[in-house]
This record gives structure tokens, sequence and C-alpha cells, in this order.
């Protein structure tokens, strides 16, 4: 009896301290990390002369992680290649990259450093988190010896792959990811056979991981969500602007409110390749997000976040094509002209008054927009615009969007192309679509840049609200950018991907550039 007593008091001691741990909100953080880049070279640097470098970001991210635990953050996200940079070539990396073991081993490099070898890397990051108490989330590089009978490894014997790794507040390694979208360009990693589903609990939720590009695709990304209920995602990314839908804060703040999760998104700080844009985003609203294309200082982000996104009684299912598919049908307009945006050429039409409705429709989608602008500036023009297809530039992923936007000049062969600078206010404005996807991202940006948490809302009919207490500040765009996965092309093996490396490289380096030399031109 006293035996049974004993273990009854256990059970209750044990529920009532789980109870205690977990909690319904958590602060987080992410930091945006100016990289020390590594000097070019032909041919590999020694080990040694790798970890310098390596040694040198860890110094800043670890004012980072110590400022973040300082302010109360429970976890801490770094960005991708925040260890050691990019610009390599296969050989190059290697004497930075360390083996990272499968996390279900138990393993602490801070209290048992040389389990697996010399990782001296893991061992210092899983310190960091041991001695600040924290979560830490980084992104190195994992090399493993092929296995005998692979008849997929490479020539010189081993695999090398882009990996993220998660250390818990005991410095105990939690996750390992391999990035499996690879970016054109990465050619010094490889693809892993399948995509990796990785999460894992704490008392303050559930977390899923990716890298960059992965965001783009089904899996791993939308499978973490749909199929493993997480309720945060952690992306560690290096990712380059591309107006007038694809900056950082901008899609990623919008991902997090189509798929109803956090996302804590770290991005490196690389001015010259157009590389900036972090933030705490949950499915309401963004919490605190970075954006600074003038400078090349790091930055950290710190914001409150609920564990547990999906259980507030502010989220709801939308269904995306409700609303539009409700309005009559819509014949072809002569006024309707096509521009490319991104390498994708939309249907588009100017709004020619101050206030109305306007219906654009390519293929399947129709895209409809009720508006009022405070006052329709004859120095400024804005465009409905539609595209239904695939997009086919750094890599093959099917397209459905609507978007109202700012075009760069009042001349109509500008819409689409890269501004960053509004004058015009919107009183108010709608924005619906005949998405054939449930998988849409609502995107609002203003003028500099800059989100506008709480100034729009998601009808469960699947409209893009502006609200009462819409902001004074001038519109760049609205947007509802969709992907229906179920249209993309199979995954390409290995080989193929890298063979067109070089090409989509090129192509996205001069489109960068074009945007640069617009912009200085036009801000002369």
């Amino acid at each position: 009896m006293a035996a049974f007593l004993s273990n009854i008091l256990f059970l209750f001691f044990s529920l009532f301290v789980n109870k205690g741990l977990t909690t319904d909100r958590y602060i987080a953080a992410v930091y945006e990390h100016a990289v020390v880049l590594p000097d070019a070279t032909e041919t590999p640097v020694t080990p040694s002369e790798a970890l310098k470098v390596m040694n040198k970001n860890i110094d800043v991210l670890e004012k980072a992680v110590k400022a973040a635990a300082e302010k109360g953050a429970r976890i801490i996200v770094t960005p991708e290649d925040g260890i050691y940079g990019w610009h390599f070539t296969r050989a190059t990396l290697l004497p930075y990259l360390e083996d990272i073991p499968d996390p279900t081993v138990g393993w602490n490099p801070c209290t048992d450093p040389l389990r697996f070898g010399p990782a001296p890397v893991q061992e210092r990051l899983s310190c960091l988190a041991r001695v600040n108490s924290i979560y830490i989330v980084a992104n190195i590089g994992d090399k493993k010896s092929c296995k005998p009978g692979d008849t997929m490894c490479p020539p010189d014997g081993h695999y090398q792959y882009n990996t993220n790794v998660v250390f818990d507040a005991e410095g105990k390694l939690v996750a390992r990811y391999h990035k499996y979208h690879l970016f054109q360009g990465e050619v010094q990693f490889d693809t892993p056979k399948e995509p990796e589903f990785v999460t894992f609990n704490t008392p303050f939720g559930k977390f899923g991981i990716f890298t960059c590009f992965d965001i783009l695709f089904y899996d791993p990304a939308i499978a973490l969500v749909v199929d493993l209920s997480v309720d945060t995602i952690l992306f560690p990314t290096a990712w380059m602007n591309v107006l007038p839908h694809l900056t950082a804060v901008e899609f990623h703040s919008a991902w997090a409110m189509g798929m109803g999760v956090n996302v804590l998104s770290a991005n490196t700080h690389n001015t010259t390749k157009r590389m900036t844009g972090s933030g705490i985003y949950a499915p309401d609203s963004p919490k605190a997000y970075y954006y600074n294309a003038e400078t090349e200082d790091g930055h950290l982000v710190v914001a409150e976040v609920l564990s547990h996104p999906r259980l507030s009684p502010s989220y709801s299912v939308v269904q995306w094509s409700e609303y539009a598919s409700s309005i009559p049908g819509y014949s072809t307009n002569s006024s309707e002209f096509l521009r490319p945006i991104f390498f994708d050429n939309f249907t588009l039409k100017t709004l020619e008054n101050p206030e109305g409705s306007q219906t654009t429709c390519q293929k399947d989608l129709c895209c409809h927009l009720n508006y009022s602008m405070v006052e329709k500036r004859e120095d400024e023009v804005y465009a409905l615009g539609a595209f239904d297809g695939m997009h086919e530039v750094e890599g093959e992923y099917y397209l459905q969007i609507c978007t109202l936007l700012k075009c760069k000049s009042t001349h109509l062969d500008t819409c689409g192309e890269a501004v960053e600078t509004s004058s015009t206010q919107f009183k108010s404005f709608s924005l619906s679509g005949t998405f054939g996807t449930p998988f849409v991202f609502p995107e609002v940006l203003l003028t500099g840049i800059k989100l506008a948490p709480g100034d729009f809302e998601i009808s469960p009919d699947g409209r893009l609200v502006s609200r009462a207490n819409i902001s004074s500040t001038p519109l760049l765009s609205a947007t509802l950018f969709g992907r229906w996965y179920e249209k993309d092309p199979p995954p390409k093996n290995d080989a193929s991907k890298k063979n067109c490396n070089d090409d989509m490289l090129m192509i996205l380096t001069i489109y960068a550039a074009i945007q640069n030399i617009i912009f200085y031109v036009t801000n002369l």
C-alpha cells in the first residue's frame, strides 16, 4: 500500500511539474547576421584555417545569443550560411564540414565533445546553448561517408549537406535537417535522396525546421504543418529579395499567415546580394521584423508569440475561392496587357478611377478588386494583375497570383518592375481570386519595404481586406500568392539540377543587377 501511494504521489508530482514547465506563450529571437566571409580561394584551406573563420562568426553569434537570453528568449534562430558564408566549390567547402550524428543517439557535444570525433563547431554551439539556457538553431555543413554498395555515391566518396542543427537549453543535439531544395548555385552540396521531415517537442510547442528555398515546395515545408501539425517553423535562410512579391519580410510573414503557424526567420545580411529581412511572424500579424538595405550591420529581433497558434480563437480555415467564385463571369477586355513580373507573364489592367471595382483573369484564375484611394495621383499608376502558370526560372513550380501593385512609372511597360516607394494612400481594398489551390499566402507591402501589421485581415471566404483603421502609409502592393503543388513537375535528379546551375545563377545575377541599376538611376 505504501508503495502504491508513493507511486500515485509521484505521478501527481510529475504531472504538476510538467504542467508548470509548459507555457502558452514564449519569447523567441532571430538574428540577422552579417557573415564574416573567408578569402576567395581555388584550393582548400587547412581545417585550422577554416575553424578560424567559423570562430569569428560564432564570436558574433555568441553576443546575439547572450543578448537574446538576457531578454528572456527561449530559442534563437541564426541564418543559413551564417557560420562560414558561401562561394565554395565542393572541394573548398570540405574543411568547414563536420560529421553531425543522428540526434537519436542522445549526444551533448558540450559535455562529451569527442564521442564522434573532433567537432569543435558543434561543441561550441552546444556550450553556448547550455551556458545561456536557450535553444540554438544554426546552419552548418554535414559530411557523410558513403556506405558500401551506394551507387549514387559522389566520386570523392562522401556526401556534403547544407544542414540545420538545433541544440536544446542543456546543449543536447535535438534536431538535424539536411536541406532538400538546393538553390541554383549550391554545387558544393548534395541533395538528400528523400526529403526529411524534422520535428521536435518542447514545453513551449512543437517545432519543425527547413531551409530557405524549401519554403516554396510541399515537401518538407507544407507537410510539416499539414501532416505533422507543428506550431512553429524554424527558418534559417540566405534570401535574395525580389520585388514585388518575393522580398523576405513580405513572403515569410505571408507564409506564416497562410499556414497558421509561427515562422522564426533569420536571414543573412549582405546588401550587395540584396540579402536582408528577418522576423518573428505569427498567423495574425508580424510580431517583429528587421529590413535594412542601407548598412552592413547585424540585428537581433525579439518578440513574444503563442506556443500553439492554431488553438487561438482567432484562427480559422480559409476557403480561398469562395467569395471570388460567387462573382458573375468575366470576358476579356481590350484594356488588358501582358507584362513580365520576375519572368512570369501577368495579365494586367490599370486602375483608372480613384475608386471602383476591377477584374482581371488569366486561364482559370480571375482576380477581383474593390478599392478606394484617398486621391488618384497623376504621377502614379496602379494595376491589378493575374498569373496562372508554371514559374520556370530558378526552379519549376506552379503559381496562381492575384496582385494589386504600383507600376515603376506612368509608362505601362514598367508595370511589374521593382519599386520601393509610393505616395498613393488607399482608404480601402478587398482582393480575392478563384484559386484552384488551398495554399494561398496574403502579402501587403507598404512604401519603403515595410509590412502592415494590423492593417489587413483575411476573411473566411477568401478576401484580403483592409481594416477600418488602415494605415496612412502609401501602398506598394497587396497580393494573394497561391501555390498549386499538385501541378508541379516531378523532382529532377541531382545531376540534372547541377547541369543548369551556372545558367540559372547567371540569369538571377543579371536580374538583380538590373534591379539595382534601375533603382540607382531612378534615385539620382
